[in-house]
């Protein structure tokens, strides 16, 4: 709660969360919170895709009569009227579309939300679900590690002037630059092969390597690769994970910070798959 009112007072006004996450618990956390700030001046987004069960177990359900009791859920726990950006957490391969459609649609007309995306969609996903209601918004996973979407996705999005919220930016703390590849962890990552021996130590080795390029620019590893990150031209936003006072502080001076072409690349070829590459004279890629 800390961390996101002095978000706030340093000019960040959109608060993402979804009813996922503690089983609602995060958005009755967010509801706290944006009680004591000007709700006209907040952007706040959630997401609805799970049914749950009272064992804790959980299975996609999009039906429209799940999303409507789900929406009044997470209005009650956020304390708001209406809800700006309602997200499809993922895809449910079992609802039609027009039935999903056709109930966001009638929370709009409620008054209940303002406007609706999809979450974690590919492209062909977005593009069938948008010929039956106007989906606003996506958000896909992406990072200068794996760069997802930009062959597909994200030209899609530029071209029908859809907004792109990116989440996963930072790889789950990997891209930081706070870490040399020797720690454990207690949480989610201990299981995560990204995050053991000598994968995770070659990661940590490229991203400190970026520390001259970020001195020239006086700001940290952090700040460096979220700056190069929100450079895309299809990305409006990067939703970074953050549980600290300090840790939004850090984020922050990313804002505004842009980089030349040349150490654009220098930092996505250091960490990521690099750039395209032309094909050689024979016609295959270098």
């Amino acid at each position: 709660m800390a961390a996101m009112k002095i978000a706030f007072d340093r000019g960040i006004n959109f608060f993402d969360t979804p009813e996922a996450y503690g089983d609602g618990y995060a958005e009755a956390v967010l509801g706290e919170t944006i009680r004591e700030l000007p709700r006209d001046e907040l952007v706040i987004a959630t997401k609805v895709f799970n049914h749950f069960n009272p064992d804790g177990s959980r299975y996609p359900d999009l039906s429209p009569e799940h999303i409507a009791a789900r929406c009044d859920l997470s209005l009650k726990r956020l304390g708001v009227d209406a809800i700006d950006l309602y997200f499809l957490h993922l895809f449910d391969p079992l609802t039609p579309f027009a039935d999903i459609a056709g109930v966001l649609e009638k929370l709009k007309a409620q008054g209940k939300i303002r406007s609706f995306g999809l979450s974690n969609h590919s492209v062909e996903q977005c593009r069938a679900q948008r010929r039956y209601a106007p989906y606003s918004v996506v958000q896909p996973a992406y990072s200068l590690v794996n760069p997802a979407g930009e062959t597909d996705l994200l030209p899609y999005c530029q071209s029908e002037n859809i907004g792109v919220t990116i989440h996963s930016p930072m790889r789950k703390g990997r891209l930081t630059g706070k870490y040399v590849g020797e720690e454990s962890f207690a949480d989610f990552r201990n299981n995560d092969p990204d995050f053991k021996g000598e994968r995770f130590r070659e990661m940590c080795a490229k991203v400190q390597s970026l520390r001259p390029i970020a001195d020239r620019y006086g700001v940290s590893i952090y700040q460096l690769v979220l700056a190069a990150t929100l450079m895309h031209p299809s990305i409006d936003v990067a939703i970074c994970g953050i549980k600290t006072p300090s840790q939004i502080e850090e984020a922050v001076g990313a804002m505004g910070k842009r980089l030349s072409r040349q150490d654009y690349f220098a930092v996505r070829n250091t960490v990521g798959p690099g750039s395209p590459k032309p094909p050689d004279a024979s016609g295959t890629r270098k």
